[in-house]
């Protein structure tokens, strides 16, 4: 190929990364084999990165960026607080279970975080950042329909998030990336949608005698 500077190298680069390894796991992505996949040399990928680490962190980024953005453009309509945050979570079921595989690949660097210090830096930055976006929607929200939240919008947003990322495991685990939810999974999706909604709108006091 011809030359191209390391800036527009570096996205090519990461797409490269991330069609790979949907494809064939995380196992399967060797610099050697992501060049191989842009068609390019070995030596233009640690070039470009520096490290493995420095594109395992580059993939990780792209793959939050596409599935934050997908959830930031879904519109959550004109209803009440509950039916928009009813629409929101369905949106990010949508960019977390399609079609192409983004969190089954960020599942699989989540396991190789277990056994691995540098993907866990990465991951758990990813967490951070997940986390944050879900508590700073949710108090949008809230604010635009002149709510004050019944617990901390984080509080909140972190028990939802641990709550979807179980939904989410068991439908990857039964279903291929772009099936339709189960009978059991979308009343469980919905149950979440619920519970979300009433640690938002109930009085502290509340929610103290519940947990």
């Amino acid at each position: 190929m011809a030359h191209v500077p390391a800036s527009e190298r570096r996205p090519q680069l990461v797409q490269a990364a991330i069609d790979l390894m949907t494809r064939e796991g995380i196992a399967a992505g060797s610099t050697r084999a992501i060049a191989a996949e842009l068609g390019v040399a070995q030596a233009t990928v640690h070039y470009t990165f520096g490290t493995k680490k420095d594109l395992y962190r580059a993939v990780v980024e792209q793959l939050k960026s596409d599935f934050v953005g997908e959830v930031r453009a879904a519109s959550p309509g004109d209803g009440a607080f509950g039916e928009q945050v009813g629409t929101l979570v369905h949106a990010l079921w949508e960019a977390a279970t399609g079609e192409h595989g983004r969190c089954v690949l960020l599942s699989e660097f989540g396991a190789l975080a277990m056994r691995d210090p540098d993907m866990r830096e990465i991951m758990l930055g990813l967490q951070h950042d997940v986390e944050g976006t879900a508590t700073e929607m949710l108090g949008a929200l809230a604010a635009a329909h002149g709510l004050t939240l019944a617990l901390p919008a984080r509080r909140i947003a972190v028990h939802f998030l641990n709550g979807f990322d179980g939904l989410t495991a068991r439908h990857l685990t039964l279903h291929r990336p772009g099936d339709r939810p189960d009978r059991e999974t979308l009343a469980a999706l919905d149950l979440l949608v619920a519970t979300t909604v009433g640690l938002c709108l109930g009085t502290p006091a509340e929610i103290r005698d519940a947990l």
